[in-house]
């Protein structure tokens, strides 16, 4: 069954009191052990990914998360790569900030990373800094106050670089160590007036204005910092918030055009993704692979990625699940390093974008 947005369930919404849309004021464990098992396969090695409601697959409910979120669908690349079997170990928690997942996730929960057989340790964080910044400076009326947004930002900046930190001081068998940036959800919702005024001006900003350079700073922060601590940086904006063609005539498919560069300056990123290439970005509702075809990359929530498949049921007292299960695609259907979901929805997308650093052997 291909999932492309979701309803919203009885359980649904009582859980989007706590965890769902952009409040994200409450967290919830959302833990998973998936193995891939080829049956061509006697050695098993194992991924850990460490992150929020991304990473954990969030879906609506409590009760169940996306079986093929990121981490999953990278782990399947990377069984077929190796011949073996992989375990697929999330520690996440839904609407967690990034010094909760640092604290909690990844320095309290490092024996999951720790085991002689990972081979990959990947994160996620920050999304739900801007998410609660983002709502409360929606709320604001008067004059702007934009310390809240400037405060998510270090915080993002502080505790990437304390997990960089940490992971390479736990994972010490990891070959390859990989962060991913942060698209960005409610792009089009965002292109309205504020209801308070800018001190400088007396006017009222559009959010989208004043988010987008924000965000921008953060996600060349964090591949800088993976530059810095030997990590891989997975450029989930890139892939999530621009065309796979060519759709201003500048010769460069839109999705790597604003693709983070090695060694560019973080005003110069900022200038190229919120002016010279401005143009290019589109909502990750409508994610177009050609000029004529897109496909839908964020629920119905507007906030989380649409997946493929099934689910993995997780308890909702100590919010665990596992389970074990053959690859999606044959060796035959992922020809070239692409299933036949690699761009079609955008956990698909994420994980495909991580495994380009799948390392050739264990």
């Amino acid at each position: 069954m291909s999932f492309r947005r979701s309803g919203m369930s009885f359980v649904a919404m009582c859980a989007a009191f706590t965890v769902g849309g952009s409040a994200m004021a409450s967290t919830i464990n959302q833990n998973t052990s998936w193995t891939i098992d080829r049956s061509t396969a006697t050695t098993k090695y194992r991924i850990v990914a460490y992150g929020d409601s991304i990473y954990a697959g969030y879906n609506g409910g409590i009760s169940g998360v996306a079986r093929r979120a990121a981490p999953v669908v990278q782990g399947e690349y990377l069984a077929q790569k190796w011949n073996t079997d992989m375990e697929v170990i999330r520690r996440t928690k839904s609407g967690a900030r990034a010094d909760d997942i640092y604290n909690n996730k990844i320095v309290a929960e490092r024996s999951y990373m720790q085991a002689t057989n990972t081979r990959v340790v990947m994160f996620e964080m920050c999304g739900n800094d801007y998410l609660q910044a983002r709502s409360a400076f929606s709320d604001q009326t008067g004059t702007c106050n934009y310390s809240g947004l400037e405060n998510a930002l270090a915080a993002c900046t502080t505790y990437t670089e304390r997990a960089m930190q940490a992971i390479n001081q736990y994972a010490t068998s990891a070959k390859v160590k990989i962060v991913s940036n942060i698209y960005y959800p409610g792009f089009d919702a965002d292109n309205v007036l504020t209801s308070c005024t800018d001190s400088a001006t007396g006017q009222r900003i559009n959010k989208r204005d004043k988010f987008l350079p924000l965000l921008a700073r953060s996600n060349w922060r964090t591949c800088n910092l993976a530059a810095t601590y030997g990590f891989q940086c997975a450029d989930s904006f890139a892939e999530m918030m621009a065309a796979e063609y060519d759709s201003n005539g500048d010769g460069q498919i839109d999705s790597e055009a604003i693709r983070y560069r090695a060694g560019e300056s973080e005003s110069a990123y900022v200038t190229r993704i919120t002016s010279t290439l401005r143009g290019t970005l589109r909502d990750a509702n409508t994610h177009f692979v050609s000029s004529s075809t897109s496909y839908d990359y964020i629920q119905s929530d507007n906030t989380h990625p649409t997946y493929f498949g099934t689910t993995i049921g997780v308890s909702i007292f100590s919010g665990s699940g596992s389970g074990t299960g053959a690859p999606q695609f044959t060796d035959a259907q992922v020809p070239a390093g692409k299933n036949p979901e690699w761009n079609k929805n955008g956990h698909d997308k994420m994980g495909w974008e991580s495994a380009k650093f799948n390392p050739a052997t264990p």
